[in-house]
């Protein structure tokens, strides 16, 4: 078990669903306010905040308030984990595709 499977999991859990990796690939070209965020979605706005806790809570983003407006941002290296993960399952999958490579290739056509 990897060191930072709890982290993994946590990831997973919040992009799981359509609405949050959406708020993810917009807060990824720029930090925004929550009502800008809040914008392209048929919910009420307490719903959004809530999907930006489970985000915030993963360690996705970060939030500031300055007076009555808050602004989520991605955190820098959020991401990090998800990538470590399939890198390492990468490997072992590209390993088998390349001995499937070399028995169809010493594989006569009449074999097959």
């Amino acid at each position: 078990m990897p060191k930072y499977h709890d982290e993994l999991d946590a990831v997973l859990r919040a992009l799981s669903d359509p609405t949050r990796r959406a708020v993810v690939e917009r807060l990824a070209k720029s930090p925004a306010v929550v009502s800008d965020l809040a914008a392209p979605f048929s919910m009420a706005l307490p719903s959004l905040m809530q999907h930006l806790r489970v985000l915030e809570n993963a360690g996705l983003v970060t939030s500031q308030k300055h007076g009555r407006v808050r602004t989520v941002s991605l955190r820098p290296g959020a991401l990090d984990v998800l990538h470590l993960w399939l890198d390492e399952q990468r490997t072992p999958a590209e390993r088998q595709a390349d001995r499937l490579g070399i028995h169809l290739t010493r594989t006569s056509p009449k074999e097959i």
